[in-house]
């Protein structure tokens, strides 16, 4: 038996679909050029997709087709030569609809393994946000700011190709620079994509991370019933009405906090979270009334927290708002928890202003969500500029 190659592509739903799935079928067809068969697939289906919960592309490349059809046995690889993030949030975990709990970002990798990631942030910076990993693994930064678009439009910035010609250097028993490039050409007819490759290829380093490195949190996870612990018939739980909430100053109650699936907490599936500005709310109740995923609590005084165990980023709180800056998307690596932000405010406003400043302040500019409506003609250049000169 030959030796079988195993590489996953975690993006955001329908925000990165169509670069997971270029970047899959690609490796495949460079592969193909040096005569490996190979298989290409996507993890989950439309549903979970919706707005940034993570989801799954496969590629699955064998020496020889029996490697590959043995390989091939299973659904979903048990480990892979090589983890693609291609958003550094994802760094936080992943929590898809698929399991329960949370998957650290490296959890398939192999002992040695290489987790490629397009970011702008430090090697420190993504090692701090990922959880620790008993062995050794490769962290590699394809320098860049993470390519969103949507399920029909793609945003033509190189980030495909140029996660291509890194994989060509820090996995070569897979495949060569110059296999890349003509499945590049043969593919999408450009040279210069081609060339994007190369230089990608020529840049490209690694930091080692050790065990001992990373996020001590242990990922939360669920235990399935066994099928003797099954009780007879159908019956599913439902979920509680909710309860009122209490104010953490007063400790009086009122208003509304729905109780909400304990098995999904989402706190890894947004790329963005609503910051609030509760001196500027009207109680208008649009985001609200308009949340796809129920994540408001309303509080005593009538006005609308996000709650992050609910909140998967998808920005209609933002889209729907009246008031200039009263609901602001910012990127989710600003935060290191996920703690009520009412209740912040109602122990030190003072305090929480200048929160909520900073943050606005330092956000990143938007590339999608439900306000940004895809001008991407004009992030092209700058993301190619970025391509050309690393």
């Amino acid at each position: 038996m030959g030796r079988l190659f195993a590489i996953e592509i975690i993006y955001r739903g329908i925000y990165q679909k169509t670069l997971a799935s270029r970047i899959s079928r690609a490796i495949v067809l460079a592969a193909h050029q040096e005569g490996k068969p190979g298989i290409s697939f996507g993890r989950y289906g439309d549903s979970p997709e919706r707005n940034g919960i993570p989801a799954k592309n496969f590629a699955i490349v064998g020496t020889d087709q029996e490697t590959l059809e043995q390989g091939m046995a299973k659904y979903e690889p048990k480990e892979v030569d090589i983890t693609i993030a291609v958003d550094d949030t994802l760094f936080k975990g992943v929590e898809s609809w698929a399991w329960y709990g949370l998957q650290p970002v490296n959890k398939l990798l192999k002992p040695g393994g290489t987790l490629i990631v397009t970011s702008r942030e430090t090697p420190e910076a993504l090692i701090k946000m990922a959880h620790r990993k008993e062995t050794p693994y490769q962290l590699a930064i394809v320098k860049g700011t993470p390519s969103f678009s949507g399920l029909w439009v793609y945003k033509d910035d190189h980030t495909d190709v140029r996660i291509l010609g890194a994989i060509a250097k820090l996995l070569p028993e897979l495949f060569s620079l110059k296999s890349v490039q003509k499945a590049i050409v043969n593919e999408w007819k450009d040279p210069v994509k081609a060339e994007s490759a190369a230089r990608s290829c020529e840049r490209i380093s690694t930091t080692e991370v050790m065990p001992n490195q990373g996020n001590p949190e242990i990922p939360y996870k669920f235990e399935f019933p066994k099928w003797h612990e099954m009780g007879e018939g159908i019956a599913i739980p439902s979920i509680p009405a909710g309860r009122a909430v209490e104010d953490p100053v007063s400790h009086a109650t009122g208003g509304f906090r729905p109780d909400r699936n304990p098995t999904f907490k989402k706190f890894t599936t947004r790329t963005m979270r609503p910051v609030v500005n509760f001196d500027t709310c009207i109680k208008c109740t649009l985001c609200w009334l308009q949340c796809p995923d129920s994540c408001f609590d309303v509080t005593p005084e009538g006005l609308y927290d996000a709650n992050m165990q609910a909140c998967c980023g998808c920005g209609v709180c933002e889209a729907v708002c009246p008031v200039k800056d009263c609901v602001t998307m910012v990127n989710e690596s600003e935060f290191g928890d996920n703690a009520s932000q009412w209740e912040e405010w109602k122990k030190d406003k003072a305090a929480y202003k200048i929160w909520l400043e900073d943050k606005i302040k330092t956000r990143s500019e938007r590339s999608h969500g439900f306000r940004y409506r895809g001008q991407y003609e004009e992030q092209i250049p700058e993301m190619l500029r970025i391509a050309r000169e690393g």
